[in-house]
């Protein structure tokens, strides 16, 4: 039995239809089942709570692998539900990272990655690590200024990455979950089109159908509120302002060619990403 963690989020949620298009049996690990009503059916409900230890027995009786993924910067999520995989005998965990571990030096949002696949290490279970790049579904993060001023605040100018489709990154998940030969490997997942804000912007606003302004960041609390618009804990925000830094820096890219490699296709565009969202950005209906 498969079950994954995370399932309402961007991953686990695309994870949840993959696995359910191929007819693979697994379990979602759930703490509000409210939250799970638009998911498959056939994907059978694990209630638990990843804040409560002691709730998560029910949910990982009888698994043998697992998808772990675990929000925010602390420890514990992750420690309570490795907790509960080695009480359940659970043989391997395919767990989603990022590619801040690859740092030198490891930034703060890299370190806090690392410490959680230091705690997956420590268990002794087979683990398969997933690193990717920044989210396609970030884009979503500019809906508040899209939609009070048609503009997106822009805190990397000239810097350049691969935005990764969280479609691309539950396509591999799955693989590594349903077959054999992933365990111990560490996959870096990027896309392939290495793209400024700005370029992200104009796709959005062609596929939106409608202008959206660019503007430069003026201050770093603007900068969080780019990534963050409700604001962020002091200690995300400074990491926050560091991982821009970084991306202003890097005016050439990464990327690597895992999901081509495992996957037999190419990552799916920004535009891609941007044709099957654009109504969330679109100007609201006149009367």
């Amino acid at each position: 039995m498969l079950l994954i963690t995370g399932a309402t989020g961007n991953v686990g949620r695309e994870l949840v239809h993959t696995l359910d298009a191929m007819g693979v049996a697994f379990r979602i690990l759930v703490r509000d089942p409210a939250r799970t009503a638009d998911l498959p059916e056939r994907a059978e409900r694990g209630l638990g709570n990843l804040d409560k230890a002691e709730t998560l027995t029910p949910a990982f009786d009888g698994v043998d692998k697992l998808f772990l993924l675990t929000p925010g910067i602390g420890l514990d999520h992750t420690a309570h539900a490795l907790t509960a995989a080695k009480a359940a005998g659970v043989q391997h965990i395919v767990h989603l990272s990022s590619f801040n571990v690859l740092g030198d030096p490891m930034p703060a949002m890299g370190r806090w990655h690392h410490e959680r696949e230091e705690l997956i290490r420590a268990t002794g279970i087979t683990a398969t690590f997933l690193r990717p790049g920044g989210f396609m579904t970030n884009a979503f993060d500019w809906l508040p200024t899209i939609r009070d001023g048609g503009f997106v605040l822009d805190p990397v100018g000239p810097g350049r990455y691969a935005p990764i489709d969280p479609a691309d990154i539950a396509a591999v998940a799955a693989l590594a979950l349903t077959e054999d030969g992933h365990q111990g490997e560490e996959y870096v997942i990027t896309g392939e089109e290495l793209l400024t804000i700005a370029e992200q912007v104009r796709i959005l606003a062609a596929a939106a159908g409608r202008d959206i302004e660019v503007r430069t960041v003026a201050t770093p609390a603007e900068a969080v509120r780019s990534r963050f618009p409700n604001g962020a804990p002091p200690a995300l925000a400074d990491a926050i302002i560091e991982g821009f830094t970084l991306m202003r820096a890097d005016t050439v890219g990464f990327r690597t060619d895992t999901v081509h490699r495992l996957l037999g296709r190419r990552p799916k565009t920004f535009a891609d990403w941007c044709a099957r969202n654009a109504h969330a950005f679109r100007l609201p209906a006149t009367a």
